[in-house]
C-alpha cells in the first residue's frame, strides 16, 4: 500500500498543471493520467489492468477494453481541438473522452463505441490516422457524465 493518498496527489497535479500553464503558457503532459483516474472514479468503474493505450475495466459486471483520452479546453484556445489518435489496430470496445476546463477539472465525459468510430474513420477521406475533433467526438458519441455545475449553467 502506498503512503500517498492518490486522490490528494491527483488534486495537487491539477493545481500544479493549472499554475504551470498560467505561468508559462505551456501544458504539462498529465492529462492522460488525470483522464484515466477521473473516468474510473466518476463512472464507478473497476480497473482490472492497464497498458499505455487502454484499460481493462469492469462495467455492469462485464469486462470491457477501453481507450481513455483527455482534452483540456482553454478559453481562447484553438476552435478545432483534436482528440488523440484512436488506435483501430488494437482491440477495444469503446473510447472515453474526458473534457477538462482550464483548471484541469473534469466537466464532461463522452463515450464512443468502436463500431461508430470505425464507421467515422472509414468515411473520412482527409484523416487516415484515426484522429478527430473534440466537436466530432461529442457529436457522434454519447454523454455519460457532466459536472453538476455545467448542467445548471447550460440550462440558464
Amino acid at each position: 500500500m502506498s503512503i500517498y493518498d492518490f486522490e490528494q496527489l491527483m488534486s495537487q497535479t491539477r493545481q500544479l498543471a493549472s499554475q504551470y500553464r498560467e505561468a508559462t503558457g505551456q501544458s504539462l503532459p498529465v492529462t492522460v493520467e488525470l483522464a484515466r483516474f477521473d473516468a474510473i472514479t466518476l463512472l464507478g468503474l473497476t480497473e482490472l489492468s492497464d497498458t499505455e493505450t487502454e484499460a481493462l475495466l469492469i462495467e455492469n459486471d462485464q469486462e470491457k477494453r477501453v481507450q481513455i483520452k483527455g482534452r483540456v479546453i482553454f478559453p481562447g484556445g484553438k476552435s478545432r481541438q483534436r482528440v488523440g489518435q484512436l488506435n483501430l489496430q488494437s482491440e477495444w470496445d469503446y473510447t472515453l473522452l474526458v473534457i477538462y476546463d482550464a483548471d484541469y477539472q473534469p466537466s464532461a465525459i463522452y463515450r464512443l463505441a468502436r463500431e461508430i468510430a470505425e464507421q467515422e474513420m472509414a468515411s473520412q477521406t482527409t484523416n487516415k490516422r484515426g484522429a478527430m475533433t473534440v466537436a466530432k467526438f461529442k457529436a457522434i458519441g454519447e454523454s455519460v457524465w457532466e459536472r453538476p455545475e455545467a448542467k445548471q449553467s447550460e440550462s440558464l
